[in-house]
This record gives structure tokens, C-alpha cells and sequence, in this order.
């Protein structure tokens, strides 16, 4: 068959893989666009590799295999998943909250944290947000992820309260969080087993050549993000890391485990991995 097609979410959590597959992996065909896109694209067959949101394994377990060793997630502090609120964070009841469009696991992280940690039934809406004017008139609070986040945890607006939803996590459970992880259809591997090998190795290495070049990977961005190069080389593997570890893993099923006993997926997945080391 021809190169398969890889999803890529292009978020700068994930910068140096980004690097990569520009600069090592040109034979790749990579797709770019936000989580709920991707995540869409995968689940319609019409891209066969991608990193997810983890929820989305979640989702759709029985379609997908999970990728070894590879993840993006943070210890505690993500610092580009932030809820910015008119009011402190306790005292949100049912109040209306604004859902970034973008999102998909991290809605569902941020319906836990509200539940279990401050016993709040808000009402949620999905439309975009901006970050110029975070919490639109209607609302008391809203949801950001990924670069926009980012620029407000990094920048804060005046008048508001940020709250750094893996914080929140980590104060409710103690444990890491699992935001996204790398995963194949199926389908794909059970026709293809020696191009889902070589697939995932070319993967890798195009991970592998970013970490190397990171420096490399932070200028290029540099003109057009509202960054320095010192908030970046922090961000990306000192707050953000992308071993996929034992630890990790028990951390993302009780996330599943708790998403499922608020109903927000149908049940707890089993974790399946490809079979390409």
C-alpha cells in the first residue's frame, strides 16, 4: 500500500516530534490539526497513525492499539490546560463554563476536578474562546489547552483567577496525568504488521532527531509564537515529558476509571498496545 497517513496534533507540547518529521521523516504523510480534528479523522479511517487525545482511546478502544513509549504528559503542573475564572475556583456551582473546541480530554479532566474536588454541577458549553478576551460576558469561566494556554498561564490576564487543571489532578489524586498518547487502527495493524513497525520506528526517530535538535526546534518557532526561548526550553522536557512509563499508565486508568463512573465514557478500556517492538 502507499506511506500511510499519520495524524499529527500540532501543538508546541509536542514541538520537537514536529521538528522532526520536517526535517527526518519526509517520506511520512503527516496530517496537522487540532485534537477533536485528528482524533475525527482517525476514528473515520481516513488517517491510520496518531498522537490522540487519551480520552479518545478511551472512546474508541475496540478500533485502536496503543503505541509503546511514547505520551505527552506532565508530573503535576501542565501549565497549557488552565481554567480562567471570573470567581476562586471553590466557589463555581452552576455556573455556566465555556469549553474550548479544541478539546477533548481535557473536558472531561476538568468535569472530575469540578465534581470530586469542589462539589460543582456547572453548565457546560462548547464553542471557541479567545484568548485576548478569556471568559466571554455570559460566562464565569472557560477552558483553554494547548498554546493558547500557554500564553495565558505564561501571561496572565488582570481581574481573572488561573487555575492549572494538572494541579488540580494531582491535588485530587497525587499521580501524573496522561494527556495524549500514540496509537494505530487496528485495522491497519492486522493487514500491515511490517509497515506498523516501520511506521512506528520512523516515528521515533523523527521524535528522537527533535529531542536532539530541541534548541533547534524552539528557534524555528520563535518568530511567530509569543514566547522566549527560556519559556519553551522549560516547558518542553521539564514540565512536559514523553516516556510512556508504568507509573503513567496506572495514572491514566484511574482518569478513565473516574471518567466512566461520571459517565462521561461508556466504561473503562483495557490498555492494548501494538505489537511493533
Amino acid at each position: 500500500m502507499d506511506s500511510p497517513k499519520v495524524g499529527h496534533i500540532d501543538f508546541l507540547n509536542v514541538l520537537p516530534l514536529n521538528y522532526g518529521y520536517r526535517h527526518a521523516a519526509q517520506d511520512l504523510q503527516i496530517v496537522y490539526g487540532v485534537p477533536t480534528f485528528v482524533n475525527a479523522e482517525l476514528h473515520a479511517g481516513r488517517i491510520d497513525f496518531s498522537n490522540i487525545s487519551s480520552i479518545e482511546y478511551a472512546r474508541h478502544s475496540d478500533e485502536l492499539l496503543i503505541l509503546p513509549k511514547l505520551c505527552v504528559r506532565a508530573d503535576c503542573d501542565v501549565t497549557s490546560i488552565v481554567l480562567v475564572s471570573r470567581k476562586p475556583i471553590e466557589k463555581i456551582r452552576d455556573d455556566k463554563i465555556i469549553l474550548t473546541s479544541k478539546s477533548a480530554t481535557a473536558q472531561r479532566l476538568l468535569k472530575i476536578i469540578l465534581h470530586e474536588s469542589y462539589d460543582a454541577a456547572p453548565h457546560y458549553e462548547t464553542r471557541d474562546v479567545a484568548v485576548k478576551n478569556p471568559v466571554d460576558d455570559d460566562a464565569t469561566a472557560a477552558l483553554f489547552i494547548g498554546d493558547d494556554a500557554l500564553q495565558i498561564y505564561l501571561h496572565r490576564p488582570k481581574n481573572f483567577y488561573l487555575y492549572d487543571l494538572g494541579c488540580e489532578w494531582h491535588k485530587l489524586t497525587g499521580r501524573q496525568m496522561i494527556y495524549a498518547l500514540w496509537a494505530v487502527r487496528k485495522k491497519f495493524a492486522a493487514e500491515e504488521p511490517e509497515l506498523l513497525r516501520t511506521t512506528y520506528q520512523k516515528i521515533s526517530q523523527a521524535f528522537a532527531y527533535g529531542l536532539n535538535h530541541k534548541s533547534d526546534a524552539i528557534q524555528s518557532v520563535l518568530p511567530t509564537k509569543p514566547f522566549t526561548f527560556d519559556e519553551l526550553d522549560k516547558y518542553l522536557g521539564g514540565i512536559i515529558k514523553w516516556d510512556l512509563t508504568a507509573d503513567g499508565l496506572d495514572a491514566l486508568k484511574i482518569y478513565y476509571r473516574k471518567a466512566a463512573a461520571m459517565n462521561l465514557i461508556e466504561h473503562e478500556p483495557e490498555l492494548n498496545f501494538a505489537a511493533v517492538l
